[in-house]
């Protein structure tokens, strides 16, 4: 049933690249493009044995794609793919994951294809329409949908949201019972051996994979495992490494005790909203991505489909609760009775969020919050009122909300951490640093940070490097590309600043109130009162446990005072700042 070739290579200064097909089920292929030397991934991923990209084609009376790959194999993969089939005869690309190393290729597919219709979910479509800048054919699903390709290859879509993007689903094809996962179930392993052969050989790389980009979305995983529990499955083919066919239920077995484990010793957040209505999608996702930056699980629920049991376990064992208010309907029981089972199941121990959804006929926001209230629920942020449509200040106030309850719920668990060696702790604190205002603005959305762990980082170019920690509000302004203002504090003038920006500033409020400022060339403020200023821009990011380290390249500058001493931050210890 496996034919294999390994017919394509090429020489490349960033390693050796090759590409293997092979049939693996009825009128299936697998387009695997193994790269082999590749020794880091996701930046702060380090790799052992490469990693392979996997592609797949499925025939019927009609012909599908699944994902496609990498951009550093764009002339073998469509080398490969006119040996294989005429682009002009494929109908969909299913695209299960927009992440680079999957997507990569999508552009280019679509300028030799242009009449492809993109399936993927409404997230995924969303994602791609910012990468590939061209219009092209939508057909947006979402779980339990399905697509008939003909000759038995009828496709059932498996709703998987964060793992480990919001936009992932699964594809399962009932006609050869393979089920398309794309990232989940993958590992970085690069070896010519087409399924799992040899386990041993897999196994640290598959638990490597889990813990970097599962773990931290453990619940999610469970709500996969779930949804795809009622599909037979004979073969899993991932996005990544060797297939799973050998022992593929023991897989399968390991990610679910794995996530058990891991969300029950987690506490998480169960977030409500309803898919397809209004702008909840939207919100939701940015709420979610500022409670994920504070490390706490995010459980997102679509509350339109949402099990009764499902919604009594769920909201029985969250820590916090955050409900974007459905549609409006004296028809639509289920609604009601979902309501219902919220507050029936809530206790006061937790807390809570609400946020309308800008559909136009949402369910009044402020009797849920006052029955919330009742039962004695701590509200973390007041509730998020639609007045018009999102921007990017919506946004930006739904994630600092989303980041305020996630510290909320973290602050028994990040008091100052002392270090088991009292020397160490004092000796490391003995490195002390300056003090520096973070400033930034990109359109109408701007942010504000005291720092002291800042270095210049290189000469050539001129580099300087940062320390921000990972649940900072601001952090999702620096993103590479992004520019800044790093403002240097003066000594003997900094203390009203410093107090005024070490302030606990309440979602989407403007820290510059107050404050003199002006533009730097780059559009972020300048302060007035600084000794001096650079105008940044992030070029680098490194994973650093609890903080981003960000280097940045320094455009311009001036100093204000050229007898002015920089302001300099002591501290006894070094556990905490």
């Amino acid at each position: 049933m496996v034919a294999l070739t390994n017919s394509l290579q090429a020489d490349r200064a960033s390693g050796r690249l090759t590409l293997q097909t092979a049939t693996i089920a009825r009128d299936s292929t697998a387009i695997r493009c193994l790269d082999w030397d590749r020794d880091r991934f996701d930046i702060e991923f380090e790799l052992q044995n490469g990693t392979t990209y996997n592609s797949f084609l499925i025939r019927g009376d009609q012909t599908a794609l699944v994902d496609t790959s990498h951009i550093k194999f764009e002339a073998l993969y469509f080398d490969c793919l006119k040996g294989l089939i005429n682009p002009a005869a494929i109908d969909y690309l299913i695209v299960n994951h927009t992440e680079p190393d999957h997507s990569g290729l999508i552009r280019e597919l679509l300028n030799r294809a242009p009449h492809i219709t993109v399936v993927g979910s409404k997230v995924a479509i969303q994602f791609l329409e910012n990468q590939v800048h061209r219009a092209f054919q939508a057909h947006v699903v979402k779980s339990g949908d399905r697509l008939d390709l003909g000759q038995g290859h009828q496709l059932e879509f498996v709703s998987a949201p964060n793992l480990h993007w919001p936009d992932t689903i699964f594809t399962y094809d009932h006609g050869t019972q393979v089920l398309y996962t794309c990232d989940v179930f993958g590992m970085h392993y690069c070896d010519d051996a087409l399924y799992d052969e040899v386990p041993q050989l897999l196994e640290p790389d598959f638990q490597y994979y889990y813990d970097c980009l599962m773990k931290p979305n453990a619940r999610s995983v469970l709500g996969a495992l779930k949804r795809m529990a009622p599909l037979s499955v004979n073969l899993v083919a991932t996005g990544h490494g060797p297939l799973l066919q050998r022992h593929q239920e023991d897989w399968i077995d390991r990610y679910r005790r794995w996530s058990d484990a891991q969300s029950k010793a987690a506490p998480f957040v169960a977030l409500f909203y309803a898919d397809g209505y209004g702008y909840s999608d939207r919100l939701a996702r940015a709420i979610a991505h500022g409670i994920d930056k504070t490390g706490i699980d995010v459980e997102l629920v679509d509350i339109q489909e949402a099990d009764a049991h499902e919604m009594r376990e769920l909201v029985s064992t969250a820590a916090g609760l955050v409900i974007g208010m459905p549609p409006q309907s004296a028809s639509n029981s289920q609604l009601h009775a979902t309501l219902s089972t919220i507050l029936a199941t809530a206790n006061k121990k937790q807390v809570m969020g609400l946020f309308e959804t800008g559909g136009g006929h949402d369910e009044p926001i402020y009797p849920l919050r006052n029955r919330l209230q009742e039962l004695g629920l701590t509200e973390v942020f007041a509730p998020l009122v639609m007045k018009s449509a999102p921007s990017d200040v919506t946004d930006k106030l739904c994630e600092e909300s989303g980041t305020d309850l996630g510290q909320w719920l973290n602050r028994d668990r990040t008091q100052p951490h002392k270090l088991l060696d009292a020397n160490l702790d004092r000796a490391l604190g003995r490195l002390s640093s300056g003090l520096y205002l973070l400033t930034v603005r990109q359109g109408e959305v701007s942010g504000a940070m005291l720092a002291s762990w800042v270095m210049q980082a290189s000469f050539q170019p001129l580099g300087v490097a940062i320390a921000i920690a990972k649940d900072r509000a601001i952090e999702s302004l620096l993103q590479v590309g992004d520019t800044f203002v790093l403002n240097t504090l003066e000594e003997g003038n900094y203390a009203h600043l410093m107090k005024h920006f070490l302030k606990r500033f309440p979602p989407g409020a403007d820290r510059f109130t107050g404050i003199a400022t002006y533009d730097a060339t780059n559009g972020s403020p300048i302060l007035a009162e600084a000794l001096a200023y650079l105008e940044c821009t992030v070029t680098y990011r490194l994973a650093a446990s609890d903080h981003w380290v960000v280097y940045c390249t320094a455009k311009a500058g001036r100093v204000a005072n050229v007898d002015g001493l920089t302001a300099i931050h002591h501290r006894k210890v070094g556990s905490h700042y």
